[in-house]
């Protein structure tokens, strides 16, 4: 299995439900995204406790990841200051990984295995919740959408997690970086 080196996991996001899935042509919902220490992933089903957990049988989008280091450059390049990457409503926000070489790939994080489906694209609902602009700086560069294959749970680092977090979940200096191993399509 090909090594991408190390991840890592900066922001964790579930939500209970959908704002804008299923809203075309009305008012989006109100869910929050909210900052876990810690996710459970649940092969087939998607993340224990989000809005996508058991959506449809075998689901493309069960858990979804987008890059920190593009969500800086959008908020750059739209004069946005400084904001929060659960605006992109992504599941897992990392660093130190090209997401698009994903695509079509299964690929583990932290010992829990996931095959990327497709770009998580984004769609005019991203000007909406983020910026005017943001659909189209997003486009080729939106996230990925995945399959989780196996159970298990993702961590992220100590500085992203928020207060109050309980002590036992917070990753340890050991679990805190992410392996990516990558094997060839199915």
């Amino acid at each position: 299995m090909l090594s991408l080196g190390a991840v890592e996991i900066c922001h964790l996001y579930i939500s209970g439900g959908h704002n804008f899935v299923g809203h075309h042509g009305q008012e989006p919902d109100n869910y929050p995204m909210i900052e876990v220490a810690m996710v459970e992933c649940v092969a087939g089903c998607g993340i224990r406790g989000d809005r996508y957990f058991d959506f449809k049988d075998d689901y493309k989008g069960q858990i979804t990841f987008f890059s920190l280091i593009v969500f800086d450059q959008l908020c750059q390049t739209l004069g946005l200051g400084q904001r929060s990457p659960a605006e992109a409503r992504r599941n897992i926000i990392v660093r130190d990984v090209d997401l698009n070489e994903l695509i079509g790939q299964d690929f583990d994080v932290q010992g829990v295995r996931f095959h990327g489906t497709e770009e998580c694209r984004p769609c005019y609902w991203m000007n909406r919740a983020i910026a005017p602009g943001a659909e189209e700086f997003l486009k080729g560069r939106g996230g990925l959408r995945a399959k989780i294959l196996s159970d298990g749970r993702l961590r992220s680092s100590g500085d992203a997690i928020l207060a109050g977090a309980r002590e036992s979940s917070v990753a340890s200096p050991s679990t805190r970086e992410g392996r990516v191993r990558v094997s060839p399509p199915r």
